[in-house]
This record gives C-alpha cells, structure tokens and sequence, in this order.
C-alpha cells in the first residue's frame, strides 16, 4: 500500500468534507459537517496551509486529515486529527509530523513547551491506544446538547426585571462581546479576544444578529448574552451563553435558552443544539438538562506536553 502525505489547499475543502462527514456518520450516526466550516478552518488567520495542514493519501484515497493553528502566540497549539478506520499508519504518520510542527510554532513564539489540545469523539474511529503511547491524556470532557423545537408550549417571558434585546445595533454588538469574554474568562480553555478577531470567529459577515441576545437586569445593566446561529444544515446552534456572576441564579440564562428555543423553532428548525463543558463550575450542564437538552454525543480534549 502505498502512503503519501502533501499540504491542503483551498480548494480540497469539498474533500476534507466528504472525509469528515464518513466519520462523522461513523462517530454519532450522520453528517454534520458542513463545507463553509470546512472552508474557516482552512481560511484560518493562525494557519499556515503549506507548514499545517496534511493529507494523508493510502493508494490515492484520502484517508486522514490534519489541521494545527496557533492562537496563543505562546505555547498554547490547537490541532484536529481525522482519521478513516483501518489506516492506523496514515494516522501516525500525521501525529509524527503534527508533534514536530508543534514544537516549531512554540519555539516561534518563544515558549519552552508546546501545550498541544486535540478534541476527538469519546468513541472515536482512532484508536486512542496509539496516542496513549505517545503520552497524550485525557484533560477534559465536552458533550454536545440537542432539543427538539418542532412543538413548543407558550413563548417564555422574562423574569421580575429583565428586559431583553437583540443585537442588530452596532453598540450592542461590541457589548454581546464584551459579555462573551467577561463570563467565559474562567473556562478551561479561553483565550481573550479582540473584538475583529472575536467577529471573525462567530462567523464574520455571516453573524445573523437577530439571533444575538442581550438580557439587562434591574440594578445590573447588561447581565447576559446569546449567541445563535443558523448556518448549520443540521440543526440551529448556539456557540455561546454568559451570565455575569452578580446576576446568575434569577433565571436569565434558562429565559434566554428558552427564548433561542422558540427563534429557532419560528424559522423553521426542529431541532437546537450546543456545546457544554462538563465541568463547568457554573451549572451549566444542569441548565440545559433542565430545559429540555439531551445528549447527542461527546468528545474528550486531549493533552500533549511537546518539549522544545
């Protein structure tokens, strides 16, 4: 059998997606990948194409993907590993190259480490033996959240003193921003933004701003923010939920889920989904299980520790 290894380009987006969706159906049971997310990740300001990025081919066939991107400027290195079952050789190949990479863009940014963060499905097509030998570890678990929204009661109404509003002023823009990074500063895994950067990573020109909410509170302010979008083909989605500490606990964050709810189910979708981090110590998970949210699947992030 014969392996070969070369750098993506944009124009292998459709293919990368046609491997990530056979995964995916492999993974959770159906596609849902899209290709403008394909597209981003390739596009990605962090990633340079010809130095990270690799396909694997066996005999012609594309067989593995790999994508690493560098948002810290330190030590901290992003990278996805999509592998077919049965080409444990292409995926090795892959994380050799990858872990080598790594090393460089730390040493770039002057690190003396490359802290590497992979997620992959808790029962993922890789065989999580290999990368267990090559000292990667489990550090945290995420699952994503689905509802259906087909067939919904009565429109929420706010709680005693909020009032909520969306997003289609510039100003309140800037303020779902800043709601964003003051609520997600304390989650595993967050790296401040700027506002064009953070623009650029809901999506850009895509944002549908009615689908952004901000809920004030009486002798708060701006207590609360959500982010939708409607670009997935598979169901509505929902990056983001923040409440300010001051305001948790009065009932903002399950009205504004519940009111995403019922956005989504008038323009169409049946069904709403999320992401949510396990250990979040602010009781996420219960708020979503609370409103109706059942598993769909989860993936596990994993650590490499790469000298440099």
């Amino acid at each position: 059998m014969s392996l070969t290894v070369r750098p993506a380009v944009p124009d292998d987006a459709p293919a990368i997606c046609e491997l990530l969706n056979a995964i995916d159906v492999i993974e959770i049971g159906r596609p849902e990948t899209d290709l403008h997310e394909v597209r981003d990740d390739l596009g990605h300001p962090g990633v340079d194409l010809a130095k990270d990025s690799w396909l694997a081919y066996e005999d012609g066939r594309l067989v593995c993907y790999g994508l690493m991107w560098d948002d810290s400027g330190d030590e901290r290195i992003g990278m996805d590993h999509y592998l077919l079952p049965g080409s444990a050789a292409a995926g090795v190949r892959l994380f050799e190259l990858m872990e080598g990479r790594a090393a460089e863009r730390a040493r770039a940014n002057g690190a003396g480490r490359a802290v590497v963060h992979m997620h992959l499905n808790t029962e993922p097509t890789l065989d999580t033996a290999v990368i267990e030998a090559r000292d990667w570890r489990r550090v945290r678990r995420y699952q994503v959240m689905t509802r259906d929204v087909a067939a919904l009661g009565a429109a929420p109404t706010p709680p005693p003193g909020v009032r909520v509003r969306d997003c289609t002023a510039e100003a309140d823009r800037r303020v779902a921003y800043e709601l964003c990074e003051l609520t997600f500063a304390d989650h595993f895994d967050h790296r401040p933004r700027g506002y064009e950067e953070w623009l650029e990573h809901q999506g850009g020109d895509r944002i549908d701003w009615s689908l952004v909410w901000i809920a004030a509170a009486e002798g708060i302010g701006d207590a609360a923010v959500l982010i939708g979008g409607n670009e997935r083909e598979s169901m509505g989605w929902i990056p983001n939920l923040g409440v300010v500490k001051d305001a948790r606990g009065r009932g903002i964050g399950g009205f504004l889920l519940r009111h995403a709810f019922h956005a989504f189910a008038g323009r169409g979708r049946e069904t709403v989904g999320l992401g949510v981090d396990t250990e979040n110590a602010t009781g996420a998970l219960k708020l979503y299980e609370a409103n109706g949210m059942r598993l769909h699947f989860a993936v596990d992030t994993w650590e490499l520790i790469v000298p440099v």
